[in-house]
């Protein structure tokens, strides 16, 4: 027998027989075993909650634009199908056509020579922009400084753009004007934020400013005339020193007050311009431009009373040999040798460049001076303060206007010393007038009322003429100012056509908005102008 030895008892116990290999490597299931968790409902009796969070998670918003853009599209091409299939549906019966346009053919003809010859539309033009039937003050301009020294506009010019305006600062009704400072100040009116009272320019000139007049296709230059009777040609760019010519006082300069500047083409020299310049004390000047910046004499002409061609009307004149003061000037659009000037006796006087007479007892001057007045027409009552010629007229016409301190404007032929028209525009003095570049038949004149000679008490208006409307009286006449200050300047914009600028005497410059009934041409305006002209010489 076989004892196994027991622990727990301490004895010895037999051991049965040794059950056999295959018995002890059988398969047996044994029973599960389970383990219940307390973790659970621990945490559930003390109410407790967890969670789980990642960080914090930053958000932006960006965008994202091209500098450029570019439209596309995209045609398919069209069927040869479709093509086909419409040429076949489009049948025509060509001799049954040409039978119809043969029966119809004199009627049809008949009614064509009768359209031809109707009337009924004469005077109608289309007209697809909006109607402005109004007329608007869209910018008063002024630079206070000079408003504070009692300095007034006493001209205004539009630049080849027509998007700045200057206007030059000054006196023309008394105190010592050779002393005096005063300015040219310039307004770019396609300038974002433009301020009416801050000028883009401010030139301080030491001497009054009478006249201003840009270059015809250079927009940042321009030309004024001085009391002190210098010429100076400023360069706008140019804001530290804007000076590029003057004349200096020479013994060419004038020696009274530049009423008038004009650039004239340098027949010469291919796209140059000279300078010429009018004064009282009688002389027309034309200037060249030297690289010293000096302006110098190149041509010049001199009005003395005893080489003026006398006429039998022309009783009031004063005959003798003494210059004849210079207040304005117009050259004719159709021959650049003749112009037309005004002078203080009252007169208008055709002119012409190609003239030879040499001028009476003109001394002193580096060229020759020449007498250049043709024709003397019938005067107004006073002084001529402004003379326009005509961009619209044929040759055969040759019409000027021309206004002065009686308040008359005189409409002139160039062949005849007697006006065509002479209109009353009330009692008021008229300071300017300019021809319309847009309307034959439009004019505008500047004004302002005399009250009294010594203090200069005036009202000014500006006045638009059409003598489609009317030959009698103004069509419109615009207050300029609620105080009592006179009208001394006012030009037509070329290049924006319903642009007019007015310069008044309270140093204020007023851009107006012109309404479509002044600056729209009707179809037979020009034949109406002549036959005007007709009728009234007739």
């Amino acid at each position: 027998a076989r004892f196994h030895g027991n622990r727990r008892s301490g004895r010895w116990e037999p051991v049965g027989p040794r059950p056999p290999l295959a018995a002890m490597f059988a398969d047996r299931t044994a029973a599960g075993a389970a383990v219940e968790s307390l973790w659970r409902s621990v945490r559930s009796a003390r109410c407790e909650a967890k969670s789980c969070q990642t960080g914090k998670i930053s958000t932006a918003e960006t965008a994202v634009q091209s500098h450029t853009s570019r439209d596309a599209s995209v045609q398919t091409d069209q069927s040869k199908d479709a093509v086909q299939d419409f040429q076949q549906e489009v049948q025509v019966d060509y001799t049954s056509l040409l039978s119809f346009l043969q029966r119809v053919e004199d009627a049809v003809i008949k009614e064509l020579n009768k359209n031809w010859k109707s009337r009924a539309f004469d005077g109608f033009e289309v007209n697809w922009t909006d109607q402005n039937e109004t007329v608007l003050c869209l910018h008063t301009l002024s630079y206070p400084e000079a408003q504070d020294q009692n300095l007034q506009v006493t001209s205004v010019s539009w630049n080849a753009t027509g998007s700045v305006v200057a206007c030059s600062y000054g006196r023309l009704d008394g105190g010592d004007w050779s002393t005096e400072k005063s300015y040219v100040c310039t307004w770019n009116l396609d300038r974002r934020g433009l301020n009416p009272q801050r000028p883009d320019l401010v030139v301080d000139v030491p001497s009054s400013v009478m006249c201003l007049a840009f270059h015809p296709s250079q927009p940042s230059l321009i030309a004024g005339g001085l009391f002190s009777g210098e010429l100076v040609v400023w360069d706008t760019s140019r804001t530290e020193d804007p000076v590029i010519w003057r004349t200096g006082m020479t013994d060419d300069t004038h020696t009274d007050p530049v009423y008038q500047v004009n650039w004239l083409p340098d027949a010469k020299h291919r796209n140059h311009n000279r300078l010429l310049s009018v004064s009282t004390d009688g002389k027309i000047l034309v200037w060249r431009e030297e690289r010293d910046g000096r302006l110098a004499l190149a041509e010049g002409f001199a009005v003395v009373a005893q080489q003026v061609p006398r006429s039998a009307q022309l009783k009031k004149f004063t005959w003798a040999e003494a210059a004849v003061g210079v207040t304005s000037l117009s050259f004719s659009h159709f021959d650049p040798r003749v112009f037309v000037v005004g002078v203080e006796g009252g007169y208008s006087l055709k002119c012409s460049t190609a003239a030879e007479t040499l001028a009476l007892h003109r001394t002193g001057a580096s060229v020759p001076l020449r007498a250049p007045a043709e024709l003397a027409f019938s005067p107004h009552g006073g002084p001529v303060y402004s003379v326009s010629c005509s961009p619209f007229h044929r040759q055969v016409l040759n019409l000027f206007l021309s206004c002065g301190t009686d308040g008359q404007v005189h409409l002139h032929s160039m062949l005849q010393t007697q006006p065509l028209l002479s209109l009353q525009l009330s009692k008021k003095y008229l300071f300017c007038v300019r021809w319309s570049p847009v309307r034959p038949l439009v004019f505008a004149a500047a004004s302002g009322e005399g009250n009294c000679n010594k203090c200069f008490c005036f009202t000014g208006d500006v006045h638009l003429f059409d003598f489609e409307k009317s030959s009698q009286k103004p069509a419109l006449s615009i207050k300029q100012a609620a105080g009592e200050h006179p009208v001394y300047c006012v030009e037509f914009n070329t290049e924006q056509t319903r642009l007019l600028a007015a310069g008044d005497a309270a140093g204020a410059v007023r851009v107006w908005q012109l309404s479509s009934d002044f600056t729209e041409q009707g179809p037979r305006e020009m034949n109406h102008l002549e036959q005007l002209a007709s009728e009234i010489t007739d």
